[in-house]
């Protein structure tokens, strides 16, 4: 996608559907283990999250990259056009475009793909497993803190009730043969690479809350402060409850919902804070408007162009006669 494009925001209906969607995704998963063949399952969603894993990986890693090629490394450009029709009644169903740097880029994911395909090692299964988190998190956006505080409500049901009123979160945890979790090897210090007794952390529980996190962001803008205290504050958040799950279920022995810590936590302290300076009504009446969402650069590096040259040119020239709109618009931008 290209760099103008902003991220997809979440609605407060969407939040609240949400985890009735992943209640019958995981209950559908559920099944699908127990009435069919697991090695064919997860043979079916290996090569789908290969795919995926390259693509999303190789965006992930495209801007660390950047730094290491030399200012005289032959940078092409193309372009994969495929379209359908003819004449007017041409449309356009994909027109993606990549450079060298790309390649190079997707060549790298591609042998981390492979590896993972056929080792399932951990490592690569972490790598991409980050590079889903990273993508998932820029392109949802949670346009107030009161969507992020019912879908974390929402969630907080449906990983308790799964996690502990039945065993299906934890059976298809261990079934699905997915980067859809990190793994952590408590036995690396024993076994070194080849380690094969994981504890594991779902990319739900990393994105999620990360969501609530950068979901109060457009506030800051909104404040027009130099400070990022609530971002601060979530994320001190985040790793209170993140490490709360882990210090309870070292005691208990037993899986433990990492949302039924990471809720509390991700909401409760940005919520003492705002309570400290006075800002929780205007926190909760806020919500941000297209100018102001925050996003990070994509994967490609320049815009597509389409069209005939009469109809690009009679849109710029559309743009460039209407100097007036855009200034009345900069200082809802800045």
């Amino acid at each position: 996608q290209n760099s103008s494009e902003m991220p997809e925001t979440i609605t407060s209906r969407d939040a609240a559907r949400f985890p009735i969607v992943a209640s019958c995704t995981l209950l559908g998963l559920y099944l699908f283990f127990k009435i069919f063949s697991q090695e064919y399952i997860n043979l079916l969603l290996s090569m789908y999250f290969f795919v995926l894993g390259i693509l999303a990986l190789s965006h992930t890693i495209s801007p660390m990259m950047n730094r290491f090629f030399p200012a005289n490394f032959p940078n092409k450009q193309y372009q994969l056009l495929f379209t359908q029709g003819s004449g007017e009644s041409k449309e356009e169903i994909v027109n993606y475009e990549f450079d060298t740097k790309d390649l190079v880029c997707l060549a790298l994911s591609s042998v981390v793909g492979v590896w993972y395909l056929l080792r399932k090692h951990w490592i690569a299964n972490n790598l991409f497993g980050l590079a889903f988190s990273l993508n998932g998190v820029e392109l949802l956006h949670l346009n107030n803190v009161s969507t992020g505080c019912i879908l974390l409500g929402g969630l907080f049901i449906y990983d308790v009730f799964w996690v502990f009123g039945t065993n299906v979160m934890v059976t298809v945890a261990k079934s699905f043969e997915a980067p859809i979790k990190l793994v952590f090897p408590q036995d690396l210090l024993e076994k070194g690479l080849e380690a094969d007794n994981f504890a594991m952390l779902g990319l739900g529980d990393i994105v999620i809350p990360d969501l609530k996190s950068l979901g109060s962001a457009p506030f800051l803008y909104s404040l027009k402060k130099n400070t990022h205290t609530y971002f601060y504050t979530s994320f001190v958040a985040y790793i209170f409850g993140l490490g709360l799950t882990i210090f309870i279920m070292h005691i208990f022995k037993h899986a433990q919902p990492a949302l039924l810590y990471l809720v509390p936590a991700c909401i409760g302290f940005p919520l003492l804070v705002a309570l400290a300076k006075g800002e929780v009504t205007e926190m909760f009446s806020y919500e941000s408007s297209a100018e102001i969402l925050p996003h990070t650069p994509r994967l490609t590096h320049f815009p597509t162009v389409s069209g005939s040259p009469a109809s690009l040119a009679d849109s710029m020239q559309q743009k460039l006669s209407c100097p007036r709109r855009r200034r009345q618009q900069s200082p809802s931008a800045m």
